[in-house]
């Protein structure tokens, strides 16, 4: 992801707050408070629970992280504070969330999406297609940087290419985000790739190499599955895909020019587009291709019974700001050509603002730090280190819902540990990553699962478990970390036994 849209200040300068009034146990009254409340809002809202109700858990959640500050003497301005800071930092996350609901309005009316689903159910089977998912989207994740710019461009179409090929949205989305986040990992344009190593403090170079020797194996074991996944789908029931075919055919001029637009918006980000830039000019040339080839459909969401310069506006206008569908001749097409323009991405961008509200609180009075401080204290040996390193990046995606936090203050905190025991700054970045990075996306309210979730229409907790990349990486680098292959020791240090690393 990119967070320079992300966080305008560099990460790696903020400042991590600490309480010495509070304590572990205090610290963790919010957590248990969320998790108790959530839980009994999703037990009684079931899949409406994001809707808007858990909204108000967070905020709640947030009011009880507030009274625990309140009686560890931190000042009410310094959490308003902290959580405008918060806000500000996902000011490139809500405008990235209202373009990409813009572009896939124009997108869908223009029939780029359409035409990507047309090709590739001529192209891709049931059988090879979730393993395809993870290579596509690793190469164009590898080439941007970008796991939010793979999900907005690729990721939707092999969404509706699954879905009319009668594959699970969840096992096609956890397909997608396993291939983008391995590239997001991987390429030295991503934000993350290059905020783990300046925490730990090594080079970007030597952290890709050293992430790879976890990364590569644990890319390889998720495709494997999804190739095994591939061959025991029952597709049976799936719909006819020459009837599929057929009616789009009906509804949309579908011709290759249209993919000019998305092979644009991706060059423009592997040249380092501002990636803002690059959706406003994607959506852009998404109405003019609209008007080109697909006149009559923008005429009939302009209100209009033929194309002219009001209809073209008001059709264009409405495809990237409101709900838009055009109806086929197929009942099954009628969902997936279907976007909820800007509006439709609203529900989000108030989740991560109330997302933002309690990890603000929670960072103001303390608590981040206090638990991650616990943690360090926790575990004495080399691999109780790499062990909680990996659960206060869990602990931090979870409660500050954000996944740069997650990086930034256990690798504040834990870098002097590893040189304490003799281990090479790559040790730390390469963790921070394998947990950090990837396991956002598996929170629901975290502000990468909120993305993910909306912009692909697959509840989180549907595809969380098939996104096999994001919550093997943690366990990978643990195995290593047990089995002390590869851990990397200082300059002038002797490399560790089995023994030594788990005593």
């Amino acid at each position: 992801m990119e967070s320079k849209d992300i966080k305008p200040q560099k990460p790696q300068d903020e400042e991590v707050i600490t309480n010495k009034e509070l304590n572990i146990w205090e610290a963790l009254i919010p957590v248990f408070a969320l998790i108790g409340m959530l839980a009994y809002n999703v037990f009684v809202y079931g899949d409406d629970a994001l809707s808007g109700s858990n909204q108000f858990i967070l905020l709640m959640g947030g009011a009880v992280a507030a009274i625990v500050g309140f009686f560890n003497k931190v000042p009410y301005d310094t959490m308003i504070e902290e959580v405008a800071q918060n806000v500000k930092s996902t000011t490139g996350a809500i405008l990235i969330l209202l373009f990409v609901g813009a572009l896939s309005g124009t997108w869908l009316i223009s029939g780029i999406i359409p035409s990507m689903i047309y090709y590739g159910l001529q192209i891709l089977n049931p059988t090879i297609f979730l393993a395809a998912c993870v290579i596509i989207c690793a190469i164009i994740s590898i080439a941007t940087g970008s796991s939010w710019t793979t999900s907005a461009t690729v990721g939707i179409a092999l969404i509706g290419i699954g879905d009319a090929l009668g594959i699970s949205l969840g096992m096609t989305a956890g397909a997608v985000l396993s291939g983008a986040y391995f590239g997001d990992k991987m390429s030295p344009l991503s934000d993350t790739t290059n905020l783990a190593p300046a925490m730990a403090g090594t080079d970007l170079f030597t952290h890709i190499r050293y992430m790879s020797l976890t990364t590569v194996p644990t890319i390889t074991v998720t495709i494997i599955i999804f190739i095994i996944l591939g061959f025991t789908i029952d597709t049976s029931g799936a719909p006819d895909t020459a009837g599929i075919l057929s009616s789009i055919e009906e509804s949309f001029y579908i011709t290759p020019w249209l993919f000019l637009v998305p092979v644009l918006v991706i060059f423009m980000i592997i040249r380092k587009t501002q990636p803002l830039i690059a959706l406003l000019i994607g959506t852009l040339l998404g109405g003019l291709f609209a008007i080109i080839f697909q006149p009559d459909v923008v005429a009939t969401i302009g209100g209009g019974d033929q194309l002219n310069f009001r209809s073209a506006y008001v059709g264009i206008m409405n495809s990237m700001t409101v709900d838009t569908a055009i109806e086929t001749t197929n009942a099954d097409l009628n969902d997936l050509f279907s976007a909820g323009g800007m509006y439709g991405m609203l529900g989000t961008i108030w989740l991560i603002i109330c997302a933002m509200v309690f990890g603000g609180v929670m960072e103001a009075i303390g608590a981040l730090s206090k638990i991650t401080e616990a943690l360090l204290k926790l575990f004495h040996t080399t691999f109780g280190l790499f062990a909680s390193t990996v659960t206060s990046c869990l602990a931090l995606n979870a409660t500050a819902s954000d996944q740069y936090l997650a990086i930034v203050v256990p690798g504040k905190m834990f870098a002097q540990a590893y040189k304490d025991k003799g281990l090479a700054p790559e040790n730390l970045s390469r963790t921070l990553e394998d947990s950090g990075t990837v396991t956002s996306v598996l929170i629901p309210w975290n502000t990468c699962g909120a993305y993910h979730s909306k912009v692909l229409g697959v509840d989180t907790f549907a595809f969380a478990g098939y996104a096999f990349f994001n919550y093997l990486s943690p366990f990978m680098t643990l195995l290593y970390a047990a089995l002390n292959i590869k851990i990397r020791r200082l300059a002038g240090q002797k490399e560790a036994k089995l023994e030594d690393v788990l005593s």
